[in-house]
């Protein structure tokens, strides 16, 4: 495999082989595409969680246990007034 880069990563690269983080290039890149893998795995767990959420919702909604609007907002202000106030 061939992989072209801009000037700028291969010099992002060249300096962190140069200050003695890495030793050698290849093993940047490696880094690299290990971070770009955990990252991956981090999205798929959180977007099978958020679907596990809105299933467990539309279950819910089916069962008829919905709440109004104006009730979700009123207690959305409040959890946000509250936050407001633990960080001041």
């Amino acid at each position: 495999m061939n992989v072209s880069l801009t000037p700028e990563l291969e010099q992002f690269i060249q300096s962190q082989v140069e200050i003695g983080k890495y030793s050698s290039s290849e093993e940047v890149i490696l880094a690299a595409i290990k971070l770009l893998e955990v990252k991956e795995n981090i999205y798929k767990g959180r977007f099978e969680e958020l679907q596990r959420s809105i299933m467990i919702a539309v279950e819910a909604s089916e069962r008829g246990e919905v709440i109004d609007s104006e009730t979700v907002f009123h207690q959305l202000q409040q959890k946000l007034q509250q936050r407001r106030q633990q960080a001041s």
